[in-house]
């Protein structure tokens, strides 16, 4: 599959969704480009969707961008499973300013099972996260997790709906 909208903006897609394909029998990563960009590999301007996905707000199994959210996630907000950041939350975060989780360190705050900072697990690293919006978020996000897999069963659901409307078993 390989779509992309009609309508561009500085030479790029508005919206760009491709999936890998074989090619003389290998099998050839989708690479998506676009300010929105679903792939294997993805580059989105706005949104990056993608295994490795780059771009504003990035979300794979890695991600760079101004805000990551993946298993490996780099950006200025990041979280995830490993989470690198100016900001980072995850099993592992490691962050400029302040990072939660598992292990956490960072310069000024952390909080967590193993935490290195100048304020680490102290009174002030706490007063500090309960008031960070994207801690709050965070937490929000990881505490509801489970949540998010329902979505994707959204795209088997729909599958077997346009199979059932076309009449076929296939």
């Amino acid at each position: 599959m390989n779509y992309k909208s009609k309508m561009a903006l500085l030479g790029l897609p508005f919206v760009h969704i491709t999936t890998g394909e074989i090619v003389n029998g290998r099998h050839k990563r989708g690479v998506a480009k676009g300010w929105i960009a679903v792939g294997d590999i993805s580059f989105g301007v706005l949104i990056s969707i993608g295994g490795a996905a780059f771009g504003g707000i990035a979300i794979g199994g890695l991600s760079v961008g101004l805000i990551s959210f993946a298993g490996l996630a780099i950006g200025l907000f990041a979280l995830g499973g490993g989470a690198i950041g100016i900001m980072a939350s995850g099993g592992g975060a490691i962050a400029w300013q302040a990072a939660s989780g598992g292990f956490a360190m960072a310069n000024e705050y952390a909080q967590g099972g193993v935490a290195i900072a100048n304020h680490a697990n102290d009174g002030i690293a706490k007063n500090y996260f309960e008031n960070s919006s994207f801690f709050m978020l965070s937490r929000l996000i990881m505490e509801n997790s489970r949540w998010f897999l329902l979505l994707l069963l959204l795209p088997v659901i729909q599958s077997l709906i346009n199979k059932k409307k076309r009449g076929g078993s296939k």
